[in-house]
């Protein structure tokens, strides 16, 4: 689904990747952990290919494409989406009609993925405009209920939410992820079935997505680095336990 090869990213004169190298497989949940300012979020904007994220060397590749140089909406058509830990506010443009723009695979109805992020209430608002932590959340995974994306990538899911809303976050990503939403209700069977498994990327300092979502491998993220790969629970326990300055020694 995704490889990436000997990546190197700087902001501006600052390097923020040195040598990447990951690969994700279809219907694979990755877990990525690291303390703040390693480089995790430049890592998924590198993916996603915003500007001001500078590629100096290696490759991405997606789907057996070389997306490396792509631009943003080339990815997204491609079957990338994206949850932000700090989405904008958009005014100007409906939540509504920002939904129906992200769909890839035809006509959806608006209001019926609202209702199971209870976001109804929200679609005639300007896009994030007045939202709490949680209802921004919930928007971030209505668009991409309606994208239906190849891959997903979280950027902290857990950020700003409640424990309340938590849940439902928690419940809706791994519905994302396992594909059990059928927007497309004209849809066959069939071709449902054959529609390619949805893989994952996902970022968290806390931990709690992990009570939610099935992750089937993780990493460290260290001063721009990949270390300590394992299981994600094992690795959690590992940072609760010692803290990041162990991953020093690893990857000495």
């Amino acid at each position: 689904m995704l490889t990436i090869e000997d990546l190197h990213v700087n902001i501006g004169d600052k390097a923020v990747l040195q040598g990447i190298n990951l690969e994700i497989k279809e219907g694979e949940t990755f877990i990525l952990f690291g303390p703040n300012g390693s480089g995790k979020t430049s890592l998924l904007m590198a993916l996603m290919g915003f500007s001001g994220y500078d590629v100096l060397k290696g490759k991405i590749t997606f789907k057996g494409v070389d997306i490396t140089n792509a631009p943003m909406y080339e990815r997204a058509r491609l079957g990338v989406g994206m949850s932000f830990q700090r989405p904008p506010t958009i005014h100007g443009l409906r939540t509504r009609h920002l939904v129906q723009m992200c769909s890839r695979k035809g006509e959806i109805n608006p209001e019926l993925l609202a209702d199971i992020v209870n976001m109804t209430e929200f679609l005639d608002r300007d896009i994030n405009a007045g939202f709490s932590g949680g209802e921004i959340k919930r928007s971030e995974l209505l668009q991409l209920m309606a994208q239906q994306p190849d891959l997903v990538l979280f950027d902290e899911p857990e950020s700003g939410v409640d424990m309340e809303n938590m849940q439902l976050v928690g419940k809706v990503a791994r519905d994302v992820l396992d594909g059990n939403f059928n927007v497309t209700p004209d849809l066959s069977l069939k071709e449902r079935k054959k529609r390619t498994k949805t893989a994952g990327l996902i970022i968290t300092h806390t931990g709690y997505i992990l009570d939610y979502v099935n992750a089937d491998r993780g990493q460290v993220l260290y001063e721009g680095q990949l270390c300590c790969e394992g299981r994600p629970r094992d690795i959690l326990d590992h940072i609760r336990e010692h803290g990041y300055q162990e991953c020093v020694r690893c990857m000495n």
